[in-house]
Formats: structure tokens, C-alpha cells, sequence
């Protein structure tokens, strides 16, 4: 199962209250309470995609909540005023459709495929939203195309643009997946460096709802007795969040001897 990422840009909101309350409830799995205090500003489209974003990546942890997300993702098309605002809303919609395919809602690979194609003709070389794109646009040729070579140099530009725009999360998402890809070549130092990449940063942000995920991605790479220690601390973790995400569970088990 894919770890997935929206945006992390301004990821603990900086010196904007509304941001920082929104990364605090985000980042412990709070996604309803924290869409909800974006309620009262989807009139502006950077409000509306992220209520969106916040949304989408609940279904995509939980299994949960498609309905709203749809009406939200809705809202945030009718209310974009330019390509890049609506370039935007349709990597969310590709996102969904991914979400939806991945977790076995239902077979939406080509809606994905195809909002992340519009999102791509529609957002500046520039935009702030492209490292985002083509992360996802990785995903979906790594998981529902089942083509890793194709994944690989998409994963690679989401890295670049990441470091460039300061998104400090998505690089933790970025050295995940392309760790994941070393890993499957047997390239063990390289998918250990990229994992533990991967888990500092999140443990340097707080993101906790997503650390379980990197826990147990870097014990795939470490031998034991270490794989087994990191597994327990995920399996920790997992439970302390109530079981989220969802996906997880079956990477927690210890490995047969």
C-alpha cells in the first residue's frame, strides 16, 4: 500500500495561527476538525483545495468520508479563477481517484490518470503544486500501472521540486517511495538511507499520523533484531492512533523466521 502525500509547503503554518491549528490536528489524523476550521474561507481557492487536500488524505488513511470529500473537491473546482487554481483542484481529483482505486472503493485509474494529465497541462512550470503532481503522478504509475521505471524519474522531479519550493514534508514522502523503489532493486543502503530520510523528517515535524508508516518501511531495509524493534514502536503507534492508517496493518507483522 502507497504512502501518500498533499501538500507540506508552510507545513507548520509559520507565524499564521490558522495554519499552525490546522498542522496540529492534521498531523495526529484530526482531519474533519481540521477542514472544518477552513469552512467559513472556501470562497478562496487556496482555501478550498486545501480544505480538499485535508479531506482526500483522510479517505486515503481511513477509508472514510468520500462523500465529503467529493463535495468538497467540487466546491474547490467552482471557485478556482485561474489555470494554476484550477490545475490545483485537479491533482486533488486525481488524488481521489487514486485513493478510491488503491484502497479497492472502486476502479477510478482512469479519472486519476486522467485529472493528473489536466492538472499537468494547467499548473506553471513554476507552480508550487508541480513537486506535488508529479509525486502523484509516480504513484500512479507505481501502483496502478505497476511500472516502477516510469516511477522512478517522476519520483525523482517531486524530490528536486520539493528541495526547491521548501516542502519539507513532501521530501519525506519523496525519499519513502524512492527508498521503496532501491529496496525492490536490492539495493538495501540505498533504501536504508532513504527510509531513515524519510522518518526523521517526520519525527522532526511532529507528523505523527504519518511515522507508524515510515517505522515500519524502514524495518523492511534493517535486519534483525532492529526490524522487529521497529516494528513494534509502529505497531505502538498504530494503536495509539486508533488504528489509522488503515493500510498499515498488515506491514506490522513480524517477519517469519
Amino acid at each position: 500500500m502507497a504512502d501518500t502525500a498533499m501538500s507540506g509547503a508552510g507545513t507548520i503554518g509559520g507565524e499564521d495561527p490558522l495554519q499552525r491549528a490546522i498542522w496540529r490536528l492534521r498531523s495526529r489524523g484530526c482531519w474533519s476538525d481540521a477542514a472544518a476550521l477552513l469552512s467559513p474561507h472556501t470562497g478562496d481557492p487556496a482555501a478550498a483545495v486545501q480544505r480538499t487536500a485535508l479531506l482526500v488524505e483522510r479517505c486515503l488513511f481511513t477509508g472514510q468520508g468520500w462523500a465529503e470529500a467529493e463535495d468538497a473537491l467540487r466546491t474547490a473546482e467552482a471557485v478556482a479563477g485561474d489555470d494554476d487554481q484550477r490545475g490545483a483542484a485537479a491533482c486533488e481529483r486525481g488524488q481521489l481517484a487514486y485513493a478510491a482505486t488503491v484502497l479497492g472503493v472502486r476502479d477510478r485509474s482512469d479519472e486519476a490518470r486522467s485529472a493528473l494529465g489536466r492538472a499537468a497541462a494547467l499548473l506553471s512550470p513554476d507552480s508550487p503544486t508541480r513537486p506535488l503532481l508529479d509525486f502523484r503522478r509516480g504513484l500512479v504509475a507505481e501502483h496502478l500501472a505497476d511500472a516502477p521505471q516510469a516511477a522512478e524519474p517522476a519520483y525523482r522531479r517531486a524530490h528536486a521540486g520539493a528541495a526547491a519550493h521548501g516542502d519539507t514534508l513532501l521530501l519525506s514522502f519523496t525519499w519513502r517511495h524512492l527508498a521503496g523503489l532501491a529496496l525492490r532493486d536490492g539495493e538495501l543502503a540505498e533504501a536504508r538511507r532513504g527510509f531513515l530520510e524519510s522518518l526523521r523528517i517526520r519525527e522532526e515535524l511532529g507528523f505523527l499520523i504519518g511515522t507508524a508508516p515510515a517505522l515500519a518501511a524502514l524495518a523492511e531495509a534493517e535486519p534483525e533484531p532492529e526490524a522487529t524493534r521497529l516494528r513494534a514502536e509502529a505497531r505502538r503507534l498504530f494503536h495509539l492512533l486508533g488504528g489509522i492508517p488503515t493500510w498499515l496493518a498488515a506491514h506490522l507483522h513480524p517477519t517469519p523466521a
